[in-house]
Order: structure tokens, then sequence, then C-alpha cells
């Protein structure tokens, strides 16, 4: 799954980016409004986090354009006001939530894992394919009922690859889902994960290679 990040204030861009990492997000930040429509135009992010009072472009006039734009993006906004006409007027412009500053890490965490399940398509809470099984609410991953324990990567990589259904997953889809941007395209770090996450999951190999196009889970 992959978030975008848009606060100015770095420590804090940082800390929210840190702590979404550690829940298996592939998180990108920017500093400022234009920074992020940038991104925006160029990444189908699943969930941005975004800060309603934003140097360069307004936080209102980025939430607008990322409506009215092609992606299936889902905006968090986040603003330092409690009054409830500001949170009005943020979802009337177009915001799938609001949430005010200070915050606890807990409660954005979960309202971010809340607006990614209500992506298009729509993830699904427990994915299935063969004999492995994966609840996303808890990260919990099992192969023929044995629990399975996945470093972050591999556990994205996994749900990308069962979020497909069977269909072919590439290399570059994977790199794009489950990395941040500061990944070097021509890195072997996809194939690294794999090999990790298929030595995991144990015999009979359930991830197949289609060559010359990528992954699948039939």
């Amino acid at each position: 799954m992959r978030v975008l990040v848009v606060e100015d204030e770095p420590r804090l861009a940082a800390a929210i980016a840190e702590g979404l990492g550690r829940e298996a997000f592939a998180v990108d930040t920017a500093l400022d409004g234009g920074r992020a429509l940038e991104k925006v135009a160029v990444t189908d992010y699943d969930v941005v986090v975004l800060d309603r009072d934003l140097p360069v472009v307004h936080g209102d006039e980025v939430c607008r354009r990322i409506v009215a734009g092609p992606g299936r993006s889902r905006v968090l906004m986040l603003t330092a006001s409690s009054a409830v006409r500001a949170r009005v007027e943020g979802l009337a412009i177009g915001a799938d939530d609001y949430l005010t500053k200070p915050f606890a890490f807990a409660e954005l965490s979960a309202r971010v894992h809340a607006l990614a399940r209500r992506a298009v398509p729509a993830v699904r809470p427990v994915l299935e394919r063969g004999d492995v099984r994966v609840v996303q609410s808890t990260r919990e991953v099992t192969r023929g009922g044995v629990e399975v324990a996945l470093a972050n990567k591999e556990y994205a990589v996994l749900v990308e690859l069962l979020r497909a259904d069977g269909a072919i997953v590439s290399a570059e889809e994977l790199l794009e889902r489950a990395w941040d941007e500061h990944t070097d395209p021509f890195t072997n770090t996809v194939r690294v994960t794999l090999m990790k996450l298929r030595r995991k999951l144990g015999d009979p190999d359930v991830i197949r290679t289609v060559p010359g196009a990528g992954y699948r889970i039939p």
C-alpha cells in the first residue's frame, strides 16, 4: 500500500512516515503543496495524509485537485483547528477523513488503515489463495494453518500478490507498490525479497515466476 504524507514540519513528516513504514506501508513525503501535486501526478497513492495549512499550494487546493484528478487516493486531512467549521470545510472540499493536531499516532494509523480499506478496488480484510491466508487487520500470515513470521517488505509483497487474485504482477509493479520513491529502480531488492518470502512460506513453492512478465500465486 502506498501513502503520501504532506506536512511542512519536517520532523513530524518524518515521524509519521517512519511509523507507517513500520506497518508495511510504502511512504513518500512532501513538505509543501506544490511538491505534493507533483508526486500525486506520477504516483497513484492509496492514501494521502494532508496537512491543511501548507506553503506554496494550500492544502485545500491540493485536496481539490486530488479529488478532481483521475487517481483513486483517499485523503486524510490534518489541521491544528478543532473547530467544527474547519472540519466541515475540509470534508466539503473532498477530504475523506479529518484529524486534528495534536493526535495520537495510533489513531492516525487506524484512520489510514480504514481509508486504505475503502480504496478502489476495495482492500479485502482477509486475503486467501490456496492454503496461504493473510488477516490484514492483525498482519497474521498462515500457511496450512501454521503462522509464518514475515518482515515488512516480505509481507507487503505477499499482500500485493494475493490482491492480484492469480494475475501476474511485474517486478516494476511490486517495486512501485511496496517500496518508496527512494528505492533504486534497477535494484535487485524485489528478487531478494521474493527469495526470502518463498523460503519462509516453505514447500511446495506457491509463488510462480512467469519469465519476462513477473510473478503470480495461481
